[in-house]
């Protein structure tokens, strides 16, 4: 049986036939992929999601226990890890069942009020729009609620930059399990061993490695001070020079 398949080509004004294998075609669709994080990564979301928090303790009659500054690298982490520092400081770590009723509240008034506070990082967009002319493709990872993070990149106006966004309820799993980076690539229309993420915690980092794939930390997050001990391929200080970095990653 003949192997690969004939395709016609035009060179010089002259049709001529060349046979196309199973690896060239594989290597011709084969795309590049860059995968970001959205929270502290892509933007820093840490006040509207204390306020969030905050909503849940006022409710609880016990007024604001945490702060959009001092706590900004818990707020990163999700929904119940605010509310476990929360109930700690009350003296109340190991209060499973309030954590579990006030979870949906806090989700509830944070698609209240998801944006009012959230900004871009500087350049984060810029770096964006580089990356995809020089052709790679770009989606989002992310352990948000998928409807949430949807709702937020709508309303930061970017959504549409991004070919693909997996949340933290597309799938059976989330990150760290590398199933979720992956699907986040293919629906970019890429290949997952030809990517990058790019994040800011110790659960990018290891989504990455369990993975096998290359991950840049960013530094100007809440937690930036700590991400070089995670042995990350690449740090990131500012989005002007991680197309830079990223070519080389995926050289």
């Amino acid at each position: 049986m003949a192997q690969g398949i004939w395709a016609s080509i035009e060179i010089a004004g002259c049709n001529t036939r060349k046979r196309l294998t199973a690896e060239t075609i594989k290597g011709a669709q084969a795309m590049k992929t860059v995968i970001f994080d959205l929270d502290g990564t892509l933007a820093d979301t840490s006040g509207d999601l204390i306020e969030a928090a905050n909503v849940c303790f006022r409710d609880m009659g016990v007024g604001n226990m945490l702060d959009p500054l001092t706590d900004a690298g818990t707020a990163l982490r999700g929904g119940r890890a605010m509310l476990s520092l929360g109930l700690q400081r009350l003296e109340r770590a190991n209060d499973a069942d309030v954590l579990d009723h006030y979870y949906p509240v806090l989700l509830e008034a944070y698609a209240k009020d998801i944006d009012s506070r959230t900004v871009m990082y500087d350049g984060a967009m810029d770096a964006v729009e580089s990356l995809k002319t020089l052709g790679y493709g770009v989606g989002i990872a992310t352990n948000k609620p998928e409807g949430l993070a949807e709702e937020l990149l709508r309303r930061l106006g970017v959504r549409d930059a991004f070919a693909s966004m997996v949340g933290a309820d597309t799938l059976s799993v989330r990150k760290p399990n590398p199933e979720h980076l992956f699907e986040a690539v293919r629906r970019a229309g890429g290949d997952p061993t030809l990517t990058c993420l790019i994040g800011d915690t110790d659960t990018d980092r290891n989504t990455a490695r369990n993975a096998g794939v290359p991950c840049v930390l960013v530094t100007f997050g809440p937690a930036g001070g700590d991400m070089a001990a995670l042995e990350p391929e690449a740090l990131l200080d500012h989005y002007k020079d991680l197309p830079d970095i990223v070519t080389n990653l995926l050289a």
